[in-house]
């Protein structure tokens, strides 16, 4: 909170003067990953006040390529059977496709992945470790599932952020063998991740979260991965709809990203944040409203 009270008095403080040099400012006072949440904020409130001062949806500010976008929706790490309930409730909702949290124990993630197919045998499987498993114990959940003729669509951050070899191993073991992507995510942090990334062809998908990078850390690393045949894919912390939204609004309008995953706001008890977008399923339908088009209910919130 301190170094967001720093930024924001240096920029009430300063003359007037256009988005990109302000932009720099910022990331020149909160630089690198440290400070990338903080930095995200500030930069969406700025983006966020010039699509306004023209009277545009964030959307369209971006590129205009759509106006919704579709999201995955998360299981957490739980009992078989609880998976089982919260699979076949998605799929009532129309979600296609299902992020897994794996990682904790083999065995175990085995008999949940089992266990949703069983109720929704149609989805689509995203399979995230977040860094839980060890090069063989990746590799070993591919043959498991393989066996099982489970093909996920993507394999997310499977091994430790600074375990490149073993990324770069289960990569190319999940192409090649099975088929399916491997995606960095705690191992992509900054633009040298992403050129770390494709000179040792260590994955092949970037998952971009603005939080973890900040909106014009994001749009550098959107441009290597793009120009580095990468795929990429959105996602987030826990948020809601004030940052995820920006976050969808920037996947609509660029139009580029092959997964999205974006739920957290459907996940929340609570949300102090209404409008900015109109949710059916999994779909967010983004509106006319000039900039980002949500809004806190102060009700909501505690003082």
């Amino acid at each position: 909170m301190a170094k967001a009270e720093e930024v924001c008095e240096l920029l009430r403080q300063r003359p007037p003067s256009t988005l990109g040099s302000a932009m720099m400012q910022i990331s020149e006072t909160l630089p690198g990953h440290e400070f990338a949440s903080v930095r995200a904020g500030v930069e969406m409130a700025l983006i966020d006040a010039v699509a306004n001062s023209i009277n545009i949806p964030l959307w369209k500010l971006f590129g205009g390529v759509s106006d919704s976008i579709t999201t995955d929706i998360t299981i957490p790490i739980t009992s078989a059977s609880n998976a089982a309930k919260l699979a076949a409730k998605y799929r009532d909702q129309g979600f296609k496709t299902l992020k897994l949290k794996v990682g904790k124990d083999l065995k175990s993630d085995i008999e949940v992945l089992k266990s949703i197919r069983m109720v929704h045998p149609d989805c689509e499987f995203i399979l995230d470790a977040n860094e839980g498993y060890d090069t063989e114990e990746a590799i070993q959940v591919l043959e498991k599932l393989h066996e099982l003729g489970v093909t996920p669509t993507l394999f997310e951050q499977p091994v430790h952020r600074d375990n490149w070899e073993g990324l770069g191993n289960v990569s190319r073991v999940a192409r090649d063998k099975y088929g399916v992507s491997v995606a960095a995510d705690e191992s992509c942090r900054s633009v040298d991740d992403v050129k770390r990334i494709v000179e040792g062809d260590l994955a092949d998908v970037i998952n971009i979260k603005l939080a973890k990078v900040g909106v014009l850390g994001a749009i550098e690393i959107i441009e290597v991965a793009r120009g580095s045949g990468l795929s990429l894919m959105i996602g987030g912390m826990v948020e809601t709809r004030l940052a995820m939204g920006f976050s969808g609004h920037l996947a609509a309008g660029l139009g580029c990203f092959k997964y999205i995953d974006l739920d957290t706001p459907l996940l929340l008890s609570e949300d102090p944040v209404h409008g900015g977008y109109e949710v059916s399923g999994a779909v967010y339908k983004f509106t006319n409203s000039q900039g980002h088009g949500g809004y806190l209910h102060w009700d909501n919130i505690a003082l």
